[in-house]
């Protein structure tokens, strides 16, 4: 490899980042990190174009994993994402909805496009044969390997391998072909059944297939219920007869032998960690495992397979210290130079590429005597440990690394960018104008289509250089800790005095400018404010009484990733690998919030499962062990407990938990006489109606506090929060952190909603009622002097926003918080976590918190009292819920349904609100543009200017209905 030996002796000096100047061209996530992919001298970073003849300048997102072609001429990349194109219908475009294989020539300076493959379906499968005459792609949900064999005109579909799994090893989940390897002989092919906890050989001269499980009470019934083999992800041949995958799920690295069409577990390596990428070195003495959520390296001897030597990921030293036991990194990809001493390791969540100096041991290559560069040091480290030297700016989420043979190039992919606004007549996420299919057409404007793939082509950097790439990563993750003034310090430090408790209320979908687009301060777009103030007068006058946070960003794109970005602070691989696909229909399934393939991790065994929910799978080998693979781990690699409950557990704290992370199949009619009926107060009867999802939450769970069920109004939930929280009055005592799920402004379920809460006017308003008197609650009971409510929306998916497919609301409520204020300073999910950490004196869980910035200036130390009092939105005069007698206050917020209960219904037919974001997203918000806005037409004007100005010319001009604050 081109990179230079460093000496010891001037890491620190090299590493020296106090004020690092900007370089390349840079954004700002939703994450609050910088994204510098082009600081690197010569970098050429460009987006995956397929060159679709009605689309051309379409590009696609989500680049999953790269192969170089045994020659290392052509590099393969292959998406595994979202990448669809939707018609005017809100139905995908079949020839515009494909995953793509690009294949470009790398052997010059600069990468050459040659050709691109369309493919039905994808999941992370790409590998070459060893001639170099064929590749193959594993086809995810289709559950098949697809060849691809070079001709004349460059490469062309050939076979296609039928894997024959009915179904995935769940509750009503599909198969999912993952990555996939060929052996060295270039006869036979692996593939990782990821939904099937298996793998499948195929004999690529016969074609057969034979598929092996791996998990140990399936290979021998005697261990029935014993954990492992689930989830396998990483799949590498070490010779013709030997193999590892990796259960990304059960963290291990399982060791196969293979002989003809026999194969066997040969052991089983445990990580800390999960494995999810691997290497060998040229002689395969070495393998390399990437552990996401531990942030680092395993190296194993494969003579004995053992691990001899671990490696963290984060960093070098004197750049991040303190920070390396929390997780966060998210180390996800491996490339070895060719002269086996360095291992490139792409950390997804800190948007960069690891340069790892291997030491002699792990390198399984004699060390390096000392190289003379004319000073009175040598470049021989002192002790021979493997370590990070040096880091490399990427785009955001890096996903796959690979060099060129000759040293001199480094490839990276990487899966996501920003969104930016819609400058177009009509945005999918909120609806489609249907007299305007044309412009509508060539929109395609859902978050999950906005986030594109990024390829990055740069010099391996020489020291000096590779110093000042590092020094600019650490600058873009806020390296070594965040900068507080004295100022906020002061604040945090008076609050932590005053305040004892925080409510925490996490909503669904909504963004800014649908919510708030027609407040008469902020930077919003009245024309695209579809839920205003006549439908959401509470939230209207938080946002007034209390701060305005017009530049508050969610940090995930849907719930998936969303839920655990709003109770952890960020993600792990596998949530960020499955969302795009799941949301996109193509296969997977939502695996977040304590559910794996719709099975209650929470729990450990079949049994216990099958009691809290009968349709729960009997087999005991279906996911055994109450593991989740989705979870995020906690400090020190604490696995699994990285949330913000663990955090304030971990430090004495006391928690109450309302509706966060249950297993929602219950509320569903498939489900029969299991269904859980929609009972308001089911605490008058003892009748349980919530079975959480995670053992540390289930002692401190409310049972009578329903869970995300559309058909049943957040109304209800308030008041059965509101009954517990009387008992809290009535003690003198409250839990220092309640988290309450009020979820109706997802909207949804009209057929079967009770109360006539049935029409989305009624469901916004329900969600705002609620949220107002919660809010009312509190304000007028003995706790409102020291408790701070913290509002915010999982995702902001489901609307229209002229800034961001990000942007969204949030609402701080309390003592000490300004009044009639706007704060614009730009912050995000993770901002708010770690002011409600700050607030409560608790550790920060991962890298993200514990790097931003708490919202001091949403704060006024002198700001002691406050009240609210709720409105009723006059919609829900409609309904048959128990309000109080109308005010005057109502008169000027009059608002009636536009549509009927009827008209909901058959427009949503088809759709599937049983769990969030199960829905056909442009469908959904196609009808739901139509049934709050009739004919008119989607505002043409939003490209990001800044609207704070002139607000009454604004309002004036979008027509809105009067309404009285």
């Amino acid at each position: 490899m081109i990179i230079g030996p460093v000496r010891a002796s001037v890491v620190a000096a090299l590493f020296c980042f106090s004020a690092a100047p900007a370089m390349g061209a840079e954004l700002i996530a939703s994450t609050g990190q910088s994204i510098t992919p082009t600081a690197a001298a010569g970098a050429v970073f460009q987006p995956l174009n397929p060159d679709l003849p009605n689309l051309p300048g379409f590009t696609a997102g989500q680049a999953g994993a790269v192969a170089l072609s045994p020659d290392g001429k052509t590099l393969a990349i292959v998406t595994s994402g979202f990448n669809l194109t939707f018609g005017p219908d809100g139905k995908p475009i079949t020839d515009q909805s494909k995953e793509y294989v690009f294949l470009y020539d790398v052997s010059g300076p600069a990468p050459v496009k040659r050709q691109v493959i369309a493919v039905p379906n994808t999941f992370l499968g790409l590998a070459w044969a060893p001639s170099g005459a064929r590749f193959y792609v594993s086809g995810g949900v289709d559950d098949d390997v697809l060849e691809y064999a070079r001709g004349v005109g460059g490469y062309a579909a050939a076979r296609t391998f039928q894997l024959g799994h009915k179904a995935g090893a769940g509750l009503e989940v599909k198969p999912e072909a993952g990555p996939l390897a060929i052996s060295p002989d270039g006869t036979r092919l692996l593939v990782a059944n990821v939904q099937n906890d298996s793998i499948s050989l195929i004999d690529l001269k016969s074609g057969k297939v034979a598929e092996h499980d791996l998990r140990p009470g399936v290979i021998d019934p005697k261990r029935a219920g014993a954990a492992g083999g689930t989830y396998p992800r990483a799949v590498i041949w070490a010779s013709d007869g030997k193999a590892y995958v990796t259960s990304e799920r059960d963290r291990e690295i399982i060791v196969l032998k293979l002989a003809g069409g026999a194969v066997t577990v040969a052991s089983r390596i445990k990580t800390a960690g999960q494995p999810i990428a691997l290497a060998l070195n040229k002689h395969a003495s070495r393998l390399y495992a990437a552990m996401d959520n531990t942030d680092g390296v395993v190296v194993v001897a494969t003579d004995r397979d053992r691990v001899i030597e671990k490696v963290a990921t984060l960093a070098p030293a004197g750049v991040a210290d303190g920070l390396s036991k929390l997780g966060g990194a998210g180390s996800n990809g491996l490339a070895l130079s060719p002269d086996g001493r360095t291992l490139l390791v792409t950390n997804g969540g800190e948007n960069d590429v690891a340069v790892i100096r291997l030491s002699a041991r792990a390198a399984d290559q004699a060390a390096p005597g000392p190289r003379k560069t004319g000073d009175d040091d040598d470049d021989a480290p002192k002790a021979d440990r493997s370590a990070v030297v040096g880091l490399i700016p990427t785009g955001w989420y890096p996903t796959a690394v690979a060099v060129r043979p000759d040293g001199r190039r480094i490839f990276v992919v990487n899966g996501k960018s920003n969104t930016g606004p819609d400058p177009k007549t009509c945005r999918v996420n909120t609806g489609v104008d249907p007299h305007h299919d044309d412009a509508c057409r060539a929109a395609n404007t859902y978050v999950w289509q906005l986030e594109k793939a990024g390829f990055l082509t740069l010099a391996p950097p020489a020291a000096a250089e590779l110093g000042r790439l590092t020094r600019q990563v650490a600058a873009n993750n806020r390296y070594p800790s965040a900068a507080h003034s004295r100022e906020a310090d002061a604040v945090f430090a008076a609050l932590r005095q005053r305040i004892h408790h925080v409510i925490y209320i996490i909503k669904e979908n909504r963004t800014y400018d649908q919510m708030l687009g027609d407040l008469e301060v902020g930077n919003g777009d009245p024309k695209l404010a579809v839920f205003g103030r006549a439908m959401t007068p509470n939230q209207h006058a938080l946002a007034r009484g209390f701060v305005d946070l017009d530049a508050f960003f969610d940090s995930g794109e849907s719930s998936n990733t969303g839920w655990n970005w709003s109770t952890a602070a960020r993600t792990n691989d596998w949530s960020e690998r499955e969302a795009p696909v799941n949301y996109a229909g193509r296969g997977l399934q939502y695996d977040q919030e304590g559910a794996n393939r719709n099975v209650n991790v929470g729990y450990a065994t079949s049994a216990e499962r099958v009691a809290a929910n009968p349709v729960s799978p009997a087999d005991p080998n279906v996911l055994p062990g109450a593991r989740d693979v989705a979870a995020p781990d906690g400090p020190g690699g604490e696995e699994g407990r990285g949330y913000l409950w663990d955090s304030a557990m971990r430090a004495g704290l006391s928690v109450r938990n309302y509706g966060f992370y249950g297993d929602l199949t219950r509320y569903e009619k498939q489900v029969g006489a299991a269904m859980i009926p929609r009972e308001r107060e089911p605490a008058k009867t003892g009748l349980k109606v919530f079975y959480v999802a995670k053992a540390a939450l289930m002692p401190v769970t409310d049972p009578y506090f329903r869970g995300f069920d559309q058909s049943f109004p957040d109304y209800w939930r308030y008041k059965e929060w509101e009954r517990e929280f009387d008992g809290f009055v009535a003690a003198g005592k409250a839990p220092d952190l309640m988290l309450v799920r009020l979820p109706h402004d997802h909207t949804g379920g009209f057929s079967e909603a009770i109360d006539g809460v049935n029409t989305v006017e009624d469901e916004l308003a329900d969600n705002d009622y609620a949220v107002g008197l919660l809010v009312d609650k509190v304000s007028k009971s003995p706790f409102a002097k020291d408790t701070l409510i913290f509002i915010v929306e999982d995702d902001a998916q489901d609307g229209p926003d002229h800034v961001d497919a990000h942007r969204s609301t949030a609402y701080v409520i309390g003592p000490y918080v300004k009044q009639h204020a706007v704060v614009s300073r730009h912050y995000t999910t993770v901002n708010l976590i770690r002011t409600m950490e700050a607030v409560l004196n608790i550790a920060p869980m991962g890298l993200n918190d514990a790097l931003a910035e708490p919202m001091s200036e949403v704060f006024d130390l002198n700001q002691s009292t406050w009240n609210f009092d709720a409105r009723v939105p006059t919609v829900l005069r409609t309904t048959q819920l128990p309000l109080p007698p109308a005010a005057t206050a109502e008169a000027g917020c009059a608002v009636h349904p536009r549509r009927s209960a009827a008209w909901w219904t058959q427009a949503m037919a088809g759709q599937d609100f049983s769990q969030e974001d199960r829905l056909n997203t442009p469908a959904y918000n196609h009808a739901l543009w139509r049934g709050l806005r009739g004919e008119a037409p989607y505002p043409a004007a939003r490209n990001g200017r800044d609207l704070s100005h002139d607000r009454d010319a604004l309002l004036k001009a979008a027509n809105l209905p009067a309404c009285g604050e």
